[in-house]
């Protein structure tokens, strides 16, 4: 099959010479899935083409080339919707600017021509005998971007899973391509969880008694939607579902003991439902192993929040910086430092709002320890000037850390502070109480 579309294949720097123009916005994508080869072949082109803008968001890989050869920015700025452990690594150097985005409003952002692309690198998986290829580990918004782009690169990475979806939702075929490159790729970039500490465990312990049998989860990547999950998968709970951003290891852990079934939910029953895979090797595997257990789509249709609110008793799981006492929610700065991005968490949290028996869950430590060794309180009486609103009062509907969990919906806001500064450290208790009564009535 690939013989019928060789006048497509070319080399990366072929393909990075005739498809990238001056001025041109190219999009790399998001999360593990990378465009090693094309990234590698346009940094070559430094000097050589001027004011190209690449976007990318959430990159684990060691190097993004394209900033790390051109740091004064001479050809290359770099842009992300969310920013990464190794993104923020480059942001402290000035070589990251931030684009805000709600990742379910993503592809109707760009379907509507509020944002654009010229050029799509896709990473894609080998092909069939079809010549269809998997979207990997990311299929993000890949389709409603290259079909908007001038100029589509598929480049073909051998190590990334073959799994192809329900219904072709996971794929893409060669003729969709403009130009097709393929060549020897790194492994692929692993997130591997560190050991869960006591008010990890702590956290987790709580959340876990709120989730019931049949209770379709959404998971973040932190250590305490890790550290439930490997509680459930020692746990009597039974028959639990996946409808999440971002499959992990943690429902690797689920399937494992047994728990994970998905046979209860709504909505894709049968199936694990995701958006983007970032874990382990083990994890990967696991995808292109068993490929029949998995209903891999774009974001217009995991992250729907009306798909989300079809099936019950939705669990949302993520982390925050901080949280007020009104309940807002900051989860992604520190001041006007960047340190993440919202993604999906929005998402998750109103279609569990709107579950039948679904909940939300933003879990913090209740304080964290600043540079000096002392400590400051995770919840504070107001979200400061700077810094991020990510979720809105409204949203937020349970709050958890180590000292117990805050049911915030329906309650004035005298009763929100009141919850809040129940779960907050012992020795700022005070303080905040003496906020909550001068400031709520």
């Amino acid at each position: 099959m690939k013989r019928n579309f060789q006048n497509k294949f070319v080399t990366p720097e072929a393909a990075a010479l005739l498809a990238v123009r001056d001025g041109d916005w190219v999009d790399y994508g998001f999360g593990a899935g990378f465009p090693e080869l094309m990234d590698k072949a346009l940094a070559a082109r430094k000097g050589k083409v001027r004011d190209v803008k690449i976007r990318g968001g959430l990159v684990i890989r060691p190097k993004i080339e394209v900033v790390e050869q051109d740091p004064e920015q001479i050809s290359f700025t770099y842009y992300s919707w969310h920013i990464g452990d190794y993104e923020r690594k480059l942001q402290t150097r000035g070589m990251v600017k931030f684009l805000p985005v709600m990742l379910r409003s993503l592809s109707y952002l760009y379907r509507e021509k509020h944002i654009h692309c010229d050029v799509a690198f896709v990473p894609v998986s080998v092909p069939d005998g079809q010549g269809y290829c998997g979207l990997g580990i990311s299929n993000y918004a890949w389709r409603t971007i290259f079909e908007s782009a001038r100029t589509v690169v598929f480049e073909i990475n051998e190590h990334l899973p073959q799994l192809q979806g329900v219904d072709g939702s996971h794929r893409v075929h060669l003729s969709e391509a403009d130009y097709i490159v393929e060549g020897e790729h790194e492994p692929l970039p692993q997130r591997i969880y560190r050991e869960p500490s006591e008010t990890d465990t702590q956290i987790a312990r709580l959340v876990l008694d709120e989730i019931p049998d049949g209770a379709v989860l959404s998971l973040g990547v932190g250590g305490v939607p890790y550290t439930v999950a490997k509680m459930l998968a020692e746990s009597d709970r039974k028959e639990l579902g996946c409808h999440t951003g971002t499959i992990s290891d943690a429902f690797l852990e689920l399937w494992k003991a047994g728990k994970l079934t998905n046979r209860r939910k709504e909505v894709d029953s049968g199936y694990s439902t995701w958006n983007l895979a970032m874990g382990s090797q083990e994890l990967y595997d696991w995808l292109n192993a068993e490929p029949q257990l998995f209903h891999p789509g774009d974001l217009d249709y995991v992250h729907s929040v009306e798909r989300i609110s079809q099936m019950s008793n939705v669990i949302s799981i993520n982390g925050g910086v901080e949280v007020d006492l009104m309940g807002q929610e900051n989860g992604e700065s520190a001041g006007i430092r960047q340190l993440s991005g919202i993604g999906g968490q929005l998402d998750f949290l109103e279609g569990a709002y709107r579950s039948k028996g679904g909940k939300g869950f933003v879990c913090l430590n209740a304080t964290h320890k600043k540079k000096d060794g002392t400590l400051k309180s995770n919840i504070v009486p107001y979200i400061a000037g700077g810094s991020t609103v990510s979720a809105p009062r409204t949203m937020i509907q349970y709050v958890a850390t180590e000292y117990g969990i805050a049911k915030l919906s329906g309650k004035t806001l005298r009763e929100r502070a009141e919850a809040m500064v129940a779960i907050s450290h012992p020795d700022f208790r005070d303080e905040l109480l003496q906020y909550a009564q001068d400031n709520f009535f």
